[in-house]
C-alpha cells in the first residue's frame, strides 16, 4: 500500500542557507577578527615607536635650547671678562660694564660683584675662590624676584697679579624653564592627539637636579623641595626604579627602543630622560600608556567598526547568494517526498544551472526510473514468494500428514503408550518418526535426514515410505536398516544420508530388538531413573551399500520407557551460544511424570525456556512409548 506524500510531514526548523551563511560568517569573522588583531597591534606598534622618536627628538631639542639660553649668559660674562677685570679696582666702571652686560642679555635678573674677605661671602663663594673657576650654583628661592627659583653664573676676577679678588655672581631666573617645560608638555600633548592640558592623563616635563630635586614642575610647591628620585622609589619596583636613577645621575640618556615602565603620579607611564649640558640637570618627560596607545586603540575601534559593517554585508550577500541557488534543492526535496510516498512518476524541477545541483537532479532522476523497476521486480518477486510460501505450506502440510498425529495412538491397547512430536526449523524439514503395530509387535523408528529444507523432506518421505514397505516383511531391525541403507545408497549422487534408530517391540514379552545407524543413543526411563541406552553407533543409512548392521536386544519391563530424539534437542542453543546438553535432558525425564506425553510437553517447556528469543537452528523431533504390559492405566 503506498504511503501519501504529505501523510505527517516533517518540519523543519532550520533553514540551509542561514545555516551555510552563519557559518561562514563565524569563519570569515575569526579571520577578519585575526587580520584586525595583526593591523591594530602593528599600527600601536608603528605609533608608538614614531612617538617615542618624536619624543626622543623633541627633548634634545628643548635641552638644547635650554643649554644655550645658559651658554649665553655664560658667553656674555665671558666676553666682558677682561674689561671686569681691568677695572676691577673702579666701582664706577664695573657698574656700567655690568649694566651694559643686562642690557644685552635680557634673561640676567640681576649683577653684582662680591670681593674676597667681605663678610658676606657665602659658601659658593669660597669654593669659586678654591676652584679659580667659573661654574653654575645649584638653584636657590631669589627673595628679590618674588621667590622666583633662579640660579647664578659665578665668575672669578682676578687682579693685575692673577689672584682671585672678587667674583662676579649672575643670576638667571628660572621661570624661563618653568615656561619652557609648559610649552614641551603643550607640544607633546598636541602629538599625542590630546590638546585640552587638563585632559592630559599624566604626561609632564620636569627639570631635575643631578640629585632628583625637582627645578620646575607643573605645581609650583615641589620645587626645590620635592625629589622625583624618591617619589619613584615610593611608587615603583625598587628594582626598576634603582636602575633608571642610577642612569639619571651619571647623565645618561634613555633608549628609544627600550621604554622604562614606572608609575608617575599613581598612572603607568613611560619615562624619557635627556641630559642638559654646561649643567648637571635632566629634563625628564613621563607619559602615560595610555596616552600612546591611544591611536593605536582608535586604529582598533575604528577596525573593529569596518569588521563589523563588512560582515553584515557581507552576511546579507551571502544569505541572498546562498538562498537562491539552495532552491533547487527545496524542489528536489518536495518531488522527493512525492516520490517516496510511492508516486514515481512525478515531474523533477528543471534545473538550468550546469553545476553539482544539475548533476543530483540527473541521479535522481535515474533513481526515480531505478526504483520504478524496482518496484516492479519485488512485485513480481513478492508473488512468487507467496506462491512459493503457499507450496510450502501445503508441503509442510503433506510432510506433516506423513507422520503419526493421532494419540492415543491405539486407543484399545493397554500394553503400550506412546507419544511423538516434530518441529521442523523451516516450513519442512528432514526428521522423521514413524510407529505401528503387526502381529502384536511395536516397528518403530526415529531418523534425522543430513540437511534441511525441501531436499532433506523429500529424503524423509521416501524414508518413511522405505521403513513402512521393507517392515512389512521382516521382524529384524538389522534387515530393516540393510534395506533402507541399500535403496538409499543407490544413485545417491547428492552424498545425503539418514541417522537412523529402528526397533521391533513383542508387546507380549516386553523384548525389544533394535539397530542404530549413526543415531543419538536412546534414554530408558523407569522408576525415576534415567540411562543411555547401551547400542552400536554403526554408519548412517545411505552412506555405503552393502553395510552389515548389527542388532541388539533388551528386556523391558513394565513401565519402562523409551525416549527417542534428534540432535536438535541437546544441541538447541540460546542467545549465548550454550547447548541445552544431554544432562538437561536427563534431568527433565528425572523431574518429569513418566507418561510419554507429559515427557514430551516438560521437554518441550524446558526447551523453550532455555533457548529464549534465539532462532531455532535444527529440527527438534522427540518419540516416547511407555510399556504397560499388566497395567490398567490408560494411556494419557
Amino acid at each position: 500500500m503506498k504511503r501519501k506524500a504529505n501523510e505527517n510531514p516533517k518540519k523543519y526548523n532550520r533553514s540551509f542557507a542561514r545555516m551555510l551563511t552563519r557559518w561562514v560568517m563565524v569563519v570569515l569573522f575569526i579571520m577578519m577578527s585575526a587580520l584586525g588583531y595583526v593591523i591594530y597591534m602593528m599600527s600601536k606598534s608603528i605609533v608608538v615607536q614614531f612617538s617615542v622618536k618624536s619624543f626622543h627628538t623633541n627633548m634634545r631639542a628643548s635641552s638644547a635650547s635650554l643649554s644655550n639660553v645658559m651658554s649665553d649668559v655664560s658667553d656674555a660674562i665671558t666676553n666682558h671678562l677682561y674689561e671686569l677685570e681691568q677695572h676691577i679696582g673702579q666701582p664706577a666702571q664695573l657698574d656700567k660694564t655690568l649694566e651694559r652686560i643686562t642690557e644685552l642679555n635680557p634673561r640676567i635678573g640681576r649683577c653684582k660683584i662680591m670681593y674676597v674677605g667681605d663678610e658676606s661671602n657665602d659658601e659658593s663663594l669660597r669654593e669659586v675662590v678654591a676652584a679659580d673657576s667659573a661654574y653654575w650654583s645649584d638653584p636657590y628661592v631669589d627673595s628679590a624676584e618674588e621667590n622666583m627659583p633662579a640660579v647664578a653664573y659665578l665668575q672669578p676676577l682676578h687682579d693685575q697679579q692673577g689672584r682671585v679678588v672678587a667674583v662676579l655672581s649672575a643670576s638667571l631666573s628660572l621661570d624661563f624653564m618653568t615656561q619652557q617645560s609648559a610649552q614641551l608638555d603643550s607640544f607633546f600633548l598636541q602629538e599625542a592627539g590630546l590638546l585640552d592640558v587638563e585632559e592630559d592623563g599624566g604626561l609632564h616635563s620636569y627639570i631635575l637636579m643631578r640629585d632628583g630635586t625637582y627645578i620646575t614642575h607643573y605645581n609650583r610647591w615641589p620645587i626645590l623641595k620635592g625629589n622625583f628620585y624618591a617619589h619613584l622609589k615610593d611608587n615603583t619596583d625598587a628594582g626598576k626604579a634603582s636602575m633608571v636613577i642610577e642612569q639619571m645621575k651619571k647623565g645618561e640618556s634613555s633608549v628609544s627602543e627600550e621604554r622604562s615602565v614606572l608609575l608617575v603620579n599613581r598612572k603607568k607611564c613611560y619615562l624619557f630622560y635627556v641630559p642638559i649640558e654646561h649643567c648637571d640637570w635632566i629634563l625628564v618627560v613621563s607619559v602615560p600608556i595610555l596616552v600612546l596607545d591611544l591611536f593605536g586603540i582608535v586604529v582598533g575601534i575604528v577596525m573593529l567598526v569596518v569588521i563589523f559593517f563588512m560582515l553584515l554585508v557581507t552576511s546579507l550577500v551571502f544569505h541572498i547568494t546562498i538562498k537562491r541557488i539552495a532552491k533547487p534543492l527545496k524542489l528536489l526535496a518536495a518531488t522527493a517526498d512525492k516520490v517516496a510516498g510511492g508516486t514515481f512518476d512525478t515531474v523533477l524541477p528543471p534545473i538550468h544551472s550546469h553545476d553539482e545541483i544539475h548533476m543530483l537532479r540527473d541521479s535522481f532522476e535515474n533513481m526515480q526510473h531505478s526504483l520504478s523497476a524496482y518496484v516492479e521486480e519485488l512485485q513480481s518477486a513478492t508473488a512468487a514468494k507467496a506462491s512459493m510460501e503457499s507450496e510450502l505450506k501445503i508441503a509442510h502440510d503433506i510432510q506433516m500428514s506423513m507422520l503419526p498425529k493421532t494419540y492415543p495412538a491405539f486407543p484399545e491397547r493397554h500394553d503400550i503408550d506412546i507419544f511423538g512430536f516434530v518441529m521442523p526449523a523451516k516450513a519442512v524439514g528432514g526428521d522423521l518418526y514413524d510407529f505401528f503395530i503387526r502381529d502384536d509387535k511395536l516397528f518403530f523408528c526415529i531418523g534425522d535426514v543430513s540437511g534441511k529444507g525441501v531436499p532433506a523432506s523429500l529424503v524423509m518421505a521416501v524414508t518413511r515410505f522405505l521403513f513402512r514397505n521393507v517392515a512389512a516383511y521382516t521382524q529384524q531391525p538389522h534387515q530393516i536398516a540393510y534395506a533402507l541403507n541399500e535403496a538409499l545408497s543407490s544413485n545417491n549422487d547428492a552424498g545425503m544420508f539418514v541417522t537412523l534408530f529402528l526397533g521391533v517391540l513383542d508387546l507380549q514379552s516386553g523384548h525389544l530388538s533394535f539397530t542404530n545407524a549413526g543415531h543419538n543413543p536412546p534414554l530408558l526411563v523407569g522408576d525415576g531413573v534415567v540411562n543411555t541406552l547401551s547400542c552400536d553407533a554403526n554408519i548412517p543409512v545411505g552412506v555405503m551399500p552393502g553395510f552389515a548392521f548389527t542388532e541388539q536386544h533388551l528386556q523391558l519391563h513394565t513401565g519402562d520407557s523409551i525416549f527417542l530424539y534428534t540432535d536438535g534437542l541437546n544441541e538447541a542453543e540460546n542467545s549465548r551460544q550454550q547447548l541445552f546438553g544431554i544432562e538437561r535432558v536427563q534431568q527433565v525425564l528425572r523431574s518429569a511424570a513418566n507418561q510419554p506425553q507429559r515427557l514430551v510437553d516438560a521437554m518441550i517447556a524446558s526447551v523453550k525456556l532455555f533457548v529464549d528469543e534465539a532462532e531455532q537452528s535444527d529440527d527438534l523431533t522427540m518419540l516416547v512409548f511407555k510399556y504397560t504390559l499388566n497395567t490398567t492405566e490408560s494411556p494419557c
